[in-house]
């Protein structure tokens, strides 16, 4: 029975939400599963990504297989890296401490770079609401001075006729 880390669909259409299951490989994609790891929700930006990562190694390390867009969640949440630092670990190639640093290290950059990403949206949309509401008033002052242009040649044009029949 060889066992898959896959994504099981959940929410309404075009509203995708995952949940992140151990299944059998013979097992339908919404169907049965062993145990449910973590959820992933793409339509947020940046994905929302809620995974048991111990667990998730623990499965990796017993022989399961991830898919191929499982296999991009478990490394960007650092999972595959961390198998990967254990079996250099057990090869001796480097120590715990070792690893755990390296891993620590990893992390802290991938947490900056993903506020990064998180401030940088922030500051966009915050940009593109100044830029509407620039825009808004520009178009506002433009019909208040278009129609002060329509009523005013009236009003001239008004107190004209009266002096000229005053003339005449």
């Amino acid at each position: 029975m060889p066992a898959k880390i896959r994504l099981q669909r959940h929410g309404k259409k075009a509203n995708a939400f995952y949940h992140i299951v151990i299944a059998d490989g013979r097992a339908p994609r919404d169907g049965k599963f062993i145990e449910k790891i973590g959820t992933y929700n793409p339509t947020t930006n940046p994905a929302t990504i809620n995974l048991d990562a111990d667990k998730a190694l623990t499965w990796l390390q017993n022989g399961a297989q991830p898919t191929d867009t499982c296999r991009a969640i478990l490394s960007y949440k650092g999972v595959l890296y961390k198998n990967h630092l254990l079996g250099g670990v057990k090869k001796g190639a480097l120590t715990q401490e070792q690893a755990d640093a390296k891993l620590a290290k990893w992390t802290a950059e991938k947490e900056a770079k993903i506020s990064g990403k998180v401030s940088k949206l922030d500051s966009a949309s915050k940009d593109a609401y100044k830029k509407r509401l620039a825009a808004e008033a520009a178009s506002k002052e433009a019909k208040v001075a278009k129609i002060v242009a329509k009523n005013t040649p009236a009003a001239e044009g008004a107190a004209e006729a009266p002096a000229a029949e005053a003339e005449a």
